[in-house]
């Protein structure tokens, strides 16, 4: 597959995940190296869908460590609980948070994220790592977001 996107901006949300989503697969389909795969996804969550700041964090002994992302310098270490990235890894559930300031905990990266949405990828059972996507608008993730990120979550999953 050719290193390019080709994504209609007009289609609403869930058109645009349903075109970006294979490519995506294509992307990183005969590609081994897992850190050459996320750097590409983040890329392609990023310009494919617009939003402020898109990584991943990977679970290393009790700590979560920065992986590729795309966006704005980011915070390189975040304990198991803390924060929404921590409290995922600890839950092992997708959260949707509307208003990252009135999440309790919250760490503040970038003052400019304002909504925020973080998956977890499981091998064996266990969290090996995080998306963590930000908007620097509130109430940016919702349902739609929800599905279409859990699909790529599989993907990456299988990566693993």
């Amino acid at each position: 597959m050719a290193e390019e996107l080709t994504l209609d901006p007009t289609a609403d949300k869930a058109a645009q995940y349903r075109t970006l989503l294979p490519q995506i697969e294509a992307l990183v389909g005969g590609e081994e190296d897992l850190t050459a795969n996320l750097a590409n996804i983040a890329a392609a969550l990023k310009y494919g869908m617009g939003f402020f700041w898109v990584g991943f964090y990977l679970v290393k002994g009790d700590t979560l460590v920065l992986g590729p992302f795309q966006g704005p310098i980011a915070c390189t270490r975040i304990r198991k609980g803390k924060g929404v990235c921590g409290t995922v890894w600890e839950n092992g559930n997708a959260l949707v948070v509307p208003n990252v300031d009135e999440f309790p905990g919250h760490i503040a990266c970038s003052s400019a994220s304002k909504s925020e949405i973080v998956l977890p990828a499981f091998q064996d059972g266990t969290v090996k790592l995080i998306l963590d996507v930000d908007s620097d608008s509130l109430s940016a993730f919702d349902s739609i977001d929800e599905q279409y990120l859990g699909q790529l979550m599989k993907l990456i999953e299988g990566l693993l």
